[in-house]
């Protein structure tokens, strides 16, 4: 069967017939070859790629410029995947015109389909604004790490009425407001299923269980690639980290000890040729 590109209207048709949508991040062209290969539906290039390939602490450090750069080579190496850009820390918050050149640099420049922005009810207007811009949007609501020192730390939200009934408000508000799909991060289970019924797009969990349209996981957590931080809702599929620190040792220990290269993984030169250059370089120092 010939693939075809995701859009909009499949993960929409997806979550109408209940059919689960999955969803991966990748941060550079080879990790985005091999998602598109297993046929994953989306691809977030996140900018989770300040703490899993830059070495930061959060994500708020990272710049549009270092997302632009990122997303460039994931569009170099998926061909299917719906790829969504991340839109970093202060990239939207102060103002919305800001914002609109933003996320369209994620479209024109980088080669997403379209772009991610945290938040509730308070960035509706510029979801608005972005999407009468021509430019697809997806909300983030629950744990939203780019205001990780507000929220005291890398906690459930949604564990009160209270708290879970203005998830909910800000889920449908978001909604209004144009957006094609809302992560729901670090969410009881029970609330995001509610929330998720309550929408007509998608939602795309992390930590919230399976009554969500469609899962969501870092791929540095997924393979074992990142050990620094052990978030519950993480399955991890393989520990590559492991396989990938012993054959660097190998290879260290295989030079060390003259294993590496052998004959086979070296060039051949004629006979006639050799003695030719090396006539020529005793000529040449003597």
């Amino acid at each position: 069967m010939n693939r075809k590109k995701i859009t909009i209207q499949y993960l929409q048709n997806k979550k109408e017939k209940k059919q689960p949508i999955t969803m991966l991040t990748a941060y550079d062209y080879s990790s985005a070859m091999l998602v598109d290969r297993a046929e994953i539906d989306m691809i977030l290039v996140g900018d989770s790629l300040g703490m899993v390939m830059m070495g930061l602490d959060s994500t708020v450090p990272v710049t549009m410029d270092e997302m632009i750069h990122h997303c460039k080579a994931v569009a170099r190496g998926a061909q299917y995947a719906f790829m969504v850009g991340d839109m970093p820390f202060m990239s939207y918050q102060a103002d919305i015109a800001e914002a609109v050149r933003n996320a369209g640099r994620f479209l024109k420049e980088a080669g997403m389909d379209a772009v991610k922005l945290e938040g509730g009810s308070e960035v509706t207007d510029t979801v608005k604004a972005i999407v009468r811009a021509g430019i697809p949007v997806m909300g983030h609501i629950g744990l939203t790490p780019q205001s990780i020192s507000k929220l005291g730390g890398y906690r459930v939200q949604g564990k009160t009425a209270e708290s879970a009934l203005r998830l909910l408000q800000d889920a449908l508000a978001l909604e209004a407001a144009g957006c094609f799909s809302i992560v729901l991060e670090a969410v009881p289970a029970p609330v995001a299923t509610e929330i998720s019924r309550h929408l007509r797009i998608p939602t795309i969990g992390i930590g919230a269980g399976a009554g969500c349209d469609g899962q969501v996981l870092v791929y540095h957590d997924l393979l074992g690639l990142f050990d620094r931080l052990s978030p519950r809702f993480v399955k991890q599929y393989a520990n590559l980290s492991k396989i990938i620190t012993e054959a660097l040792t190998a290879y260290r220990q295989d030079v060390e000890t003259g294993q590496f290269p052998a004959e086979e993984h070296t060039y051949p030169i004629d006979e006639n040729e050799l003695a030719t250059f090396q006539a020529a370089v005793q000529k040449s120092f003597s």
